[in-house]
């Protein structure tokens, strides 16, 4: 059976923030955007990209996996849930764990919240909030093989941080060329590029 889960694609971002409107009528954790629009470089780009949780796969979660009571569950569709207000005890493991920087620690709360797929949705076959609001298709949900027929792009869901792999439910779109996300890779080229290496910023042509 085709699993559907979350395409998120840089390239379509126009920064609008629907997706971060729509997250704060989940029921789940209403008036609270859990998904993320960021600028990927201020200084040199309007370019943004929407952050949701990757709802890693391989390690098994590495927010569940460090939390000492047990307050992150893992559906059996595998969507790693937000922290269950009732065990958390506001150790913030997950936050610091968590490779993508997802998860966020609520002070008043003293709890951590995250996106969960918007689960009560998904299990009923409707689309996640933020992709039914996404108007370009940034955040896109459907299986690898409706993705593949449908649109354009390379979907991966394996990311690398140094030597240690981790592979996640929600896949990024990238170039064809690309195998996975490299992002010692992507440190690197940044470096490169504010060191004067690889690309000279242009001076402004509005006066």
């Amino acid at each position: 059976m085709a699993i559907k889960t979350l395409f998120v694609d840089p390239s379509r971002c126009i920064g609008c923030r629907s997706c971060e409107a729509a997250c704060r009528e989940c029921d789940s954790h209403k008036g609270e955007s859990m998904v993320m629009v960021d600028f990927i470089d201020r200084g040199i780009s309007t370019a943004t990209q929407p952050t949701v949780c990757m709802h890693c796969t391989d390690p098994v979660a590495p927010c569940a996996q460090v939390c000492p009571v047990m307050a992150i569950l893992i559906t059996p569709e595998g969507v790693v849930q937000m922290a269950e207000p009732s065990r958390c005890i506001g150790c913030r493991n997950c936050v610091y764990a968590c490779p993508f920087g997802v998860p966020k620690f609520d002070v008043e709360a003293r709890l951590m919240k995250k996106c969960n797929l918007c689960y009560d949705r998904t299990v009923q076959g409707l689309k996640p909030w933020c992709a039914q609001a996404c108007p370009t298709g940034a955040l896109w949900y459907g299986d690898y093989e409706e993705f593949s027929a449908q649109r354009n792009g390379h979907p991966v869901n394996r990311t690398l941080f140094g030597t240690q792999q981790v592979n996640t439910r929600v896949y990024q779109v990238l170039p064809p060329e690309e195998p996975m996300l490299d992002i010692v890779a992507l440190l690197r080229e940044t470096e490169a590029v504010e060191n004067g290496t690889a690309w000279q910023k242009q001076e402004a042509w509005v006066l």
